[in-house]
């Protein structure tokens, strides 16, 4: 019993990080797979190096997509889309008053 109370404050500590860095790691790269796999043709997306663009097609055998610009067609790896920007460029606009 002495033991366990010993090393309960290093097993509480190891709770902690788990459930506030692990964790929430873990569950947005779920969530940025699941956005990768989900685009489709004509999605506005916004890579993460900032480059904005339509797509128009895709390599599944690259794994990549190919994205109209202002400047051409580019194809970029499927992981360099951004999740949270293509999101917030998608957002629908509120109406003003």
């Amino acid at each position: 019993m002495d033991q366990l109370t010993q090393f309960a404050p290093i097993i509480l500590m190891f709770v902690v990080v788990y459930f506030f860095m692990i964790r929430p790691q873990m569950k947005k790269a779920k969530q940025e797979k699941t956005f990768a796999a989900e685009l489709k043709k004509g999605d506005r997306v916004i890579t993460k190096s900032g480059m904005h663009g339509k797509i128009v097609d895709f390599s599944e055998k690259n794994n990549s997509v190919i994205i109209e610009t202002g400047a051409g067609k580019i194809t970029f790896d499927r992981s360099s889309i951004s999740m949270e920007m293509s999101q917030k460029l998608n957002a629908p606009v509120a109406e003003k008053k």
